[in-house]
Parts: C-alpha cells; sequence; structure tokens
C-alpha cells in the first residue's frame, strides 16, 4: 500500500469511526458513485490526483447520470450494505479525504459538475466542515424534548417539516434539504410538491391542526411537537438558516420558534 493511500484511508477510518476494512469499502463505494455522476473527463482527471490504487474505482465508459445527493448517498448506502444514516457519514469521510488529497483547481472543476444540493459534501471536501446533525440525534431530541418514543418522534418530525415545506417558498425548503441528513428530505419534498414550491398563508393555529391531522393527535400536543421539532430544527441548520426560515413566518410563529 502507497504512502498516498495509507494517508486517504486513515482520513476515511478517523473520520468515520470505521474499520480499515470498512474505510475502504466506504471509499469505493462513494468514488464509485462519483464516477457515475461525473462527465468521463472530470472523472478521469480527478482519478489522475488520487492514489493510484484508487484510480479504478472512478473509472467510467458513460456520460454524467443527473441525479442529486439524496440519490447519491442511496447508491453509496446499496454498494456498502448499510443503511443511508450510515452512507451519509461515510461519504462526508471520503469527500474530506478528497478534499486533502486533490488540488484547489480539481475540486473546482468537480464542484462544477455537481447539484446545489451536494454542497455538504463539496464543503467537506473544501475544508469548511459543515456539520450534518445525524438522523439519530436530531430525533432523540425531539424525543427529549416532546417526551416522545423514538417512533413517536419520527412521526412528530415528519409532520412538522412536511407542514412547514408547504408554509415557505420552494426555495427556503431546498436550502433546509442541503443542512439536513437524507433521512429527513423525504417530508420536505412532500410539503414542497403539494405546495407546488409556492409558500401557503398558514396560521399558526392552521400550522398546529394540519400537524396533528398528519399525526392522529390533538392540536395541543401536535403544538408541543411543533415547537419540539423547531428547536431542533434550528439546532441543526444554524442561526442564520433558521432566521431565513422564520422570515417567511408571521410573528405568532415566535410563540414555537424559542428555544426551550
Amino acid at each position: 500500500m502507497s504512502h498516498e493511500l495509507e494517508r486517504f484511508l486513515t482520513t476515511v477510518q478517523q473520520k468515520a469511526g470505521l474499520s480499515r476494512v470498512d474505510a475502504e469499502r466506504a471509499t469505493r463505494a462513494t468514488l464509485e458513485t462519483l464516477a457515475e455522476r461525473l462527465s468521463k473527463g472530470e472523472a478521469r482527471d480527478l482519478a489522475g490526483e488520487l492514489p493510484l490504487e484508487l484510480a479504478p474505482w472512478l473509472a467510467t465508459d458513460s456520460g454524467a447520470a443527473a441525479f442529486g445527493r439524496d440519490e447519491f448517498i442511496r447508491r453509496v448506502a446499496a454498494r456498502e450494505g448499510v443503511d443511508v444514516a450510515a452512507a451519509e457519514r461515510h461519504a462526508h469521510a471520503v469527500f474530506d479525504a478528497l478534499g486533502r488529497t486533490v488540488t484547489k483547481e480539481e475540486l473546482a472543476d468537480m464542484k462544477a459538475e455537481l447539484p446545489k444540493d451536494f454542497a455538504p459534501l463539496v464543503e467537506e471536501a473544501e475544508g469548511r466542515f459543515v456539520h450534518v446533525l445525524p438522523i439519530e440525534v436530531f430525533l432523540s431530541r425531539v424525543a427529549d424534548r416532546a417526551g416522545l418514543y423514538p417512533d413517536g418522534a419520527r412521526r412528530a418530525t415528519d409532520a412538522v417539516l412536511a407542514t412547514l415545506a408547504e408554509r415557505i417558498a420552494g426555495g427556503e425548503v431546498e436550502d433546509l434539504i442541503s443542512r439536513l441528513p437524507v433521512d429527513l428530505h423525504p417530508p420536505l419534498r412532500e410539503g414542497n410538491a403539494l405546495s407546488n414550491g409556492v409558500a401557503r398563508k398558514m396560521s399558526l393555529d392552521e400550522f398546529v391542526r394540519r400537524v396533528a391531522d398528519r399525526e392522529g393527535i390533538t392540536p395541543a400536543e401536535a403544538r408541543e411537537h411543533t415547537r419540539a421539532v423547531f428547536a431542533t430544527l434550528r439546532e441543526a441548520v444554524g442561526e442564520d438558516e433558521f432566521r431565513d426560515v422564520s422570515a417567511q413566518l408571521p410573528l405568532e410563529y415566535a410563540a414555537v420558534e424559542a428555544l426551550p
């Protein structure tokens, strides 16, 4: 094993908390999937700056397939034989290693071929180390705040995020998607599709009623779940992004936006 490959795999191993064998498996799954998303020429150029042992995993004879980050992570998960949450962590680790290995110019060329929703992975490679809160941590915090079991926290989170995606503009939904784990994207996309990407006027009472209907619970319970999910969302995406969300909501929503 070359020194360059040793360094690359050690980065993946330490970043993702993997064994050496699993780090190699994660690297192969991520690079093979990346090769499917890039043009043949860009995949070749990227491979040229990586350790020789990794080059075959970026080999491709086809043109770039048009898919986003969600599908990218699903393909990595399928190749690795792990769940989506694990694949997302592993992909971040591989992009971190990429950023430590190839030139800034090559990273810029790769970035130019990837859609906007790849931002967390690209920023990882660029050394900005954007932290995407793991799905299990997000749901655990919702559960703690709302006094729910894990399944209940998942239902609450899905209901609130789907309703929020109906209430805000499609561009802001996409910004949230870029900062949240892949497992939380479906409810956001569901709500955005229902509103056709156009923010729907919705009072706080109406928002809570829709959450209650989605969960099959009382409005009083739905209000508490909304508060728990909003507080966790604020932690997950950061103050600046959460402020952008808040700017699209009436002042009365402040009652469910404050951190407990």
